[in-house]
């Protein structure tokens, strides 16, 4: 399953705008809901990942850059501020921008 907040609506993650938010205070809020880490996610431009999965939950927020995550038929572009979820082994692809992206993700691993 895939969750992407719509722009119009607030972010699923409390508190997690990238303009009053730290690094640290997304980790320490992502380890209070339980996940098991929080990592900063680097993408050089113009980066493709073709359709994959993984073996945890994730839980992320877009901090630069644009991406685009595809899962099934439907996909979406991705700014700063926006969020997405995905559960573990969901096939996926992502594409990021002419710029890269970066994005700060929870992970909880399956069990």
């Amino acid at each position: 399953m895939l969750t992407l907040d719509p722009p119009e609506q607030t972010p699923t993650m409390p508190c997690m705008s990238t303009s009053t938010t730290s690094f640290e205070a997304f980790r320490l809020q992502a380890l209070m809901e339980g996940y098991d880490e929080a990592l900063e996610r680097d993408w050089a431009p113009l980066t493709l990942v073709d359709m994959h999965s993984h073996p945890f939950d994730a839980k992320a927020i877009v901090t630069r850059g644009e991406m685009w995550l595809t899962v099934g038929d439907l996909t979406r572009q991705l700014r700063p501020g926006d969020t997405f979820e995905i559960e573990r082994n969901v096939l996926h692809a992502e594409r990021y921008g002419t710029q890269g992206a970066t994005y700060w993700v929870a992970r909880r691993a399956g069990g």
